[in-house]
């Protein structure tokens, strides 16, 4: 595995926690935060599976 994708992999992994952590912080019902924090979370799963090759 090259350098480039150890930092993809670390690039998407904050952007990930960062979306999370934001998407606390909003004031939105909390059935609803817990689908897009779902979502988010799907979303970082297959972009780092991208990145390994896997996908």
């Amino acid at each position: 595995m090259g350098s480039s994708a150890i930092i993809g992999v670390l690039i998407t992994f904050l952007v990930v926690v960062l979306v999370l952590y934001l998407v606390q912080r909003l004031p939105i019902d909390s059935g609803l935060r817990q689908i897009i924090q779902i979502i988010v979370i799907i979303i970082g799963i297959v972009s780092l599976l991208k990145y390994l090759a896997i996908f």
